[in-house]
């Protein structure tokens, strides 16, 4: 049955109509990834090329309720102690940006729906994807999956609770593909948008995402609630092949992931016109790569409270990779290994300068 709602004015809505340049149909987001696009990591990428979405890490709705909720005002935490609050830091330069949340409980949802727009969000996203195990047990991230009636009254909880948009990050089925099942549920909730991971929960990452599905799901869509926006996720590998994914499944927009990994250049280009100067692969050479990632070791230390210095390990290894030794000089093995030793943003620009 199509569903028949007025077209509620977001700024999902602004961007579709209006805040793309002329003549490209299509946005990009930047994924949530947890201990990846945290503020640190945000602000190195909105130096360089903003993407039209930006998403924080997940972050726990019942942690949120319980460090900032039930206990007295003057024990509450802030953001210079609560490790939750501080993954929801963000600069100006980083909207529009939406929070990404997950419970299994509406009222803990409908809580931290609450909380992320008194901090001033753009928007509010559910995660209804994650297949960690220890998200799993709480019954929320992909096991949501399973359960389509929770996901109606805890999407509703979030709209209810606040003036957000809220969107859904979820994935195409739990243990098979079941978007004739789970996608109409979502949609009868009257979601902004849904981003939909291109693979089941049981397939993880350990094979192609199909994105032939996507045009399955944009059919759905259409069939039921063509007011929601869709975002196709998985295996997107740059923004050439970005637009070439969404131009083929006729969904309205990408997410990228692990693209960004050593690439905060990705997005460089994208909002300033509609040629494709913004949505093709760029070559930056090593040097700028490793005046990069010190400048973003140095933003990560200033996070309060501190993350360890070694979460910086992973981004590391994707900004030092694939030169070999010449002339004297390391290769990317041995420089990562040299780096990878470094404990503070002061000794990896040591490092970096002795090697350079």
């Amino acid at each position: 049955m199509r569903i028949q709602q007025a077209h509620c004015e977001s700024f999902w809505n602004k961007l579709h109509k209006e805040a793309l340049p002329a003549g490209r149909q299509a946005f990009f987001a930047m994924a949530p990834m947890k201990d990846v696009t945290d503020v640190a990591f945000r602000a190195l990428v909105a130096r360089r090329g903003k993407p039209d979405v930006f998403w924080t890490e997940f972050v726990s709705a019942d942690g949120l309720y319980h460090t900032c909720g039930v206990v007295d005002t003057a024990e509450k935490s802030s953001a210079n102690d609560n490790p939750l609050l501080r993954d929801l830091q963000f600069t100006e330069d980083q909207r529009p940006i939406v929070a990404q949340i997950f419970s299994s409980k509406p009222e803990m949802i409908a809580y931290a729906a609450r909380l992320v727009a008194e901090l001033g969000f753009d928007g509010v996203d559910i995660n209804m994807g994650c297949p960690d195990r220890t998200i799993e047990k709480q019954g929320a991230g992909a096991a949501i999956i399973k359960n389509p009636e929770l996901a109606v009254e805890i999407i509703r909880a979030a709209k209810e609770a606040s003036s957000l948009p809220v969107s859904v990050k979820t994935r195409v089925g739990y243990n098979k593909e079941s978007l004739e099942e789970w996608l109409p549920a979502l949609l009868t909730a009257e979601p902004a948008a849904i981003t939909l991971h291109l693979r089941t929960r049981k397939e993880m990452s350990l094979v192609p995402a199909d994105w032939e599905l996507m045009k399955k799901a944009v059919e759905i869509r259409n069939r039921i609630n063509p007011n929601v926006l869709l975002i196709g996720n998985g295996d997107v590998k740059d923004m050439e092949d970005a637009r070439a994914k969404v131009a083929e499944s006729g969904c309205d927009g990408a997410m990228l992931g692990r693209a960004l990994f050593g690439n905060p250049w990705i997005f460089q280009g994208l909002r300033k016109s509609s040629d494709d100067s913004g949505l093709t692969k760029s070559k930056h050479g090593l040097e700028e790569k490793l005046d990069a990632l010190v400048e973003l070791a140095y933003s990560f230390e200033k996070l309060t409270p501190p993350k360890n210095f070694s979460i910086l390990k992973k981004h590391i290894k994707a900004f030092v990779t694939g030169f070999p030794a010449c002339a004297g000089r390391a290769g990317a093995a041995e420089l990562r290994a040299k780096l990878m030793a470094t404990g503070s943003a002061a000794e990896l620009e040591k490092a970096v300068h002795l090697y350079t």
